[in-house]
């Protein structure tokens, strides 16, 4: 058969004919971190676990059920599961596409809080947005994700220019103070708290003036002592300071906790053994203090044990951010793992009496299905980037995608058509 000829400069030569369709450039993946996977699955069953047995009398003596607990948390559990394994299976980057309206849906779902009728209030903080017949939420939740993606998505289109103060800096805050000031406002310390550190950490790396957001962070706090502490939390400080002074009123908590750890020794007392959630004198032990009840319960063994898979994910999470194949994944993973360790450092703290009382759970264990299926969905995130991390000659290497007209999502495709080679005349 012949090949079709085209004319140039007046003469004609031969095009050889495609016999096959041009190929398709596809994602090369490769299997999920596994590790991070088991964690985070061990964590959740620990959870699951944890929950009945920290919860089961209590929830007996006023409803009659033991499962009145820990049978939502199962149902947030699976679906936190689902919503982990579908996000791992979607190229992390379409999420550069809806980043600005989760960003606003986050926004939004915060100032509903505040709607008499939609927001919840309680022990004095409008936390939780209850729609009709709908399970209660707490938005808090889904805006640390919102922000993390967003973050990830403008740091990584911003460039070289976050270093600057005019270009970097103030449209920084422009996006970072309006979750940050809601959460506070609700009010959430704990939250905030763990917002504005992910949001600081996100934006030092990516080249933010460590100069500049040092001045932020002590601004923020001399801000927060001078207009955001509320009597409550006041309290609460003076009896982080010695909790002993008054052990049956405002330290009662911290004492509680304190005394379910010292009693479970190096093994623990038993699964459903624990005196103080089995008792009901440990408050908040299915949740905030549910730390103390695995110490209780498992000893230092248990606790130890929770305690080294957040150090696994911790790990694991930075050696995905540091192997990502571009700066929007590596801000990304960097983001949810701070996230997630942050706060497990955090509730960890408090109930070994490191720092006050801000009422933030235990991601993966504690009872709550918006933290719990949120954090599992975010871990979805992560181990899709995982999927396209790339072995790099140096620890700290990822290329980066700056200054590469970024300013749209960068979605895998469909390349140019190949041309074929046209022989000389």
């Amino acid at each position: 058969m012949t090949a079709p000829t085209t004319a140039l400069r007046g003469r004609t030569r031969p095009r050889p004919a495609i016999d096959h369709p041009p190929k398709v450039l596809r994602r090369e993946v490769h299997q999920p971190d596994y590790v991070i996977l088991v964690a985070v699955i061990a964590m959740s069953a620990i959870g699951i676990l944890m929950v009945f047995s920290s919860s089961a009398m209590k929830a007996y003596t006023e409803e009659g059920d033991v499962f009145a607990t820990v049978a939502p948390q199962v149902f947030w559990c699976v679906a936190g599961l689902l919503a982990m394994l579908g996000m791992m299976r979607i190229d992390y980057r379409r999420l550069r596409l809806v980043s600005i309206p989760v960003y606003g849906l986050a926004i939004v779902l915060l100032v509903l809080v505040f709607v008499p009728g939609l927001g919840q209030v309680v022990g004095g903080s409008a936390r939780w947005l209850k729609v009709g017949p709908f399970p209660a939420v707490h938005p808090a939740e889904f805006a640390k994700l919102a922000l993390v993606i967003y973050l990830a998505h403008w740091l990584a289109k911003r460039g070289t220019s976050i270093g600057g103060f005019l270009r970097g800096t103030i449209p920084f805050l422009i996006i970072f103070l309006p979750i940050v000031g809601l959460v506070l406002r609700e009010p959430d310390l704990g939250t905030s708290m763990v917002v504005s550190i992910t949001g600081l950490t996100m934006f030092i790396l990516a080249g933010a003036s460590v100069f500049q957001v040092g001045l932020l962070g002590a601004g923020g706090l001399v801000g927060v002592v001078m207009f955001a502490l509320h009597g409550y939390q006041l309290e609460r400080i003076k009896s982080w300071i010695d909790p002993w002074k008054d052990a049956s009123g405002i330290g009662f908590h911290s004492v509680q906790g304190l005394m379910a750890l010292g009693s479970g020794g190096l093994l623990g007392l038993g699964l459903g053994q624990s005196r103080g959630a089995g008792g009901l004198f440990l408050p908040n032990a299915s949740n905030d203090f549910i730390f103390a009840v695995i110490g209780e319960e498992f000893g230092l063994f248990g606790a130890g044990l929770v305690v080294a898979l957040f150090v696994i994910l911790a790990y694991q999470g930075v050696r995905i951010a540091l192997s990502a194949p571009d700066t929007f994944g590596a801000l990304l993973a960097a983001g949810i793992t701070t996230w997630l360790c942050i706060q497990a450092f955090i509730n960890i703290g408090v109930v070994v009496a490191l720092f006050p009382i801000t009422g933030i759970t235990l991601p993966f264990i504690s009872a709550g299905g918006s933290s719990l299926t949120i954090s599992l969905a975010a871990v979805g995130i992560l181990l899709s980037i995982s999927r396209e991390t790339v072995e790099r000659g140096t620890w700290n290497d990822a290329s980066a995608d700056r200054g590469r007209r970024h300013g749209r999502a960068h979605l895998p495709g469909s390349g140019r058509r190949p041309v074929a080679p046209r022989p000389r005349p």
